[in-house]
């Protein structure tokens, strides 16, 4: 394929991929609005004889719970699957028109870290049924998209001789990752704070409303703990190796340029949450709301100093 066709395939699958994905959308939250969990039984009767004469005995049979919505969820993971698949092809097929990995400017970061959000979701769906989960993932991930399609993009052109480096894949492959795995944390944790209203108005009763389909606050809260458990050693390794990679670029490990400044910002908030989970007086919404400033910490590193602030760290493209 010649570059502009390249060009041309990596745009619409990017553009398949969205579709794909707002049809998803649409489809989770016809499954989230669904209503409560229904059991259906079926009551059988028979007598038995007994010393004191014949006996009526009514024995009842759980058929199967019927879930409202889970045919819709199902279509919708199912076409989420997809849209990633479209996606990955996307990106893939712009670092074919590059001739380099693609996350050489914003675009090809905010697809990537659009892509990574998604792998994440996905994989934890392997293991939990997490189709409660999906309306507030594909929602962010549209939303990057969006942003990247119509504002953020730019023709793919040579990297920077600060950008020519083997750390490129290294610290932009963690750093994406951790953009996803930070992105689910923080629904989580946000849904966490709304189950946990509900739970409190239910005063004890069963919980009504839109946050009965969610498992209950505390178990949200340790599904947020795990995830940002495992990301925070990656992004200390992302931050590090961006440190070396410094060292390789401008002779120097750590300057305070804004976003070196602004990443360990974001560290030191994942690491107070991980403080916070640790400390019984900081646990509960205190926690969730830490993991929700640590996301937005990151997420204004990425787009408020490549968009806003000139540093060496500047590579918009835009």
């Amino acid at each position: 394929m010649t570059p502009a066709e390249l060009a041309q395939a990596s745009n619409s699958a990017v553009y398949a991929s969205m579709l794909v994905l707002t049809l998803a959308m649409v489809f989770f939250a016809f499954s989230f609005a669904a209503g409560r969990r229904r059991v259906t039984a079926l009551a059988t009767t028979e007598m038995v004889e007994s010393e004191g004469g014949a006996a009526v005995i009514t024995r009842t049979e759980i058929i199967d719970p019927i879930v409202p919505g889970r045919r819709t969820a199902n279509i919708a993971m199912s076409l989420t699957w997809l849209g990633t698949a479209l996606l990955l092809v996307g990106v893939v097929l712009r670092g074919l028109w590059a001739g380099r990995v693609p996350w050489g400017n914003m675009y090809e970061f905010s697809i990537s870290a659009a892509l990574g959000i998604l792998v994440v979701y996905l994989g934890f769906s392997i293991k939990v049924d997490v189709r409660w989960l999906g309306l507030f993932v594909v929602i962010p991930t549209l939303l990057t998209l969006g942003l990247a399609v119509t504002v953020l993009y730019t023709e793919a052109a040579q990297l920077v001789p600060a950008l020519k480096s083997y750390w490129l894949v290294i610290h932009v492959a963690a750093a994406i990752i951790c953009a996803g795995a930070f992105t689910v944390a923080a629904a989580i944790s946000a849904l966490a704070l709304l189950r946990g209203r509900a739970e409190r108005k239910a005063a004890g009763a069963e919980v009504t409303g839109l946050t009965e389909r969610m498992p209950s606050q505390e178990r949200l809260q340790i599904m947020a703990n795990r995830v940002i458990a495992f990301t925070f050693p990656l992004w200390t390794f992302a931050v590090i190796a961006g440190a070396i990679w410094a060292e390789n670029a401008w002779g120097r490990y750590w300057g305070w340029d804004p976003k070196e400044t602004w990443a360990f910002i974001t560290w030191v908030v994942f690491a107070a949450y991980l403080h916070a989970r640790s400390t019984a007086g900081w646990r509960g919404n205190r926690a969730s709301w830490i993991a929700i400033i640590g996301w937005a910490t990151f997420w204004a590193n990425y787009f408020g100093v490549n968009l806003f602030i000139n540093s060496l760290h500047s590579y918009a493209g835009v």
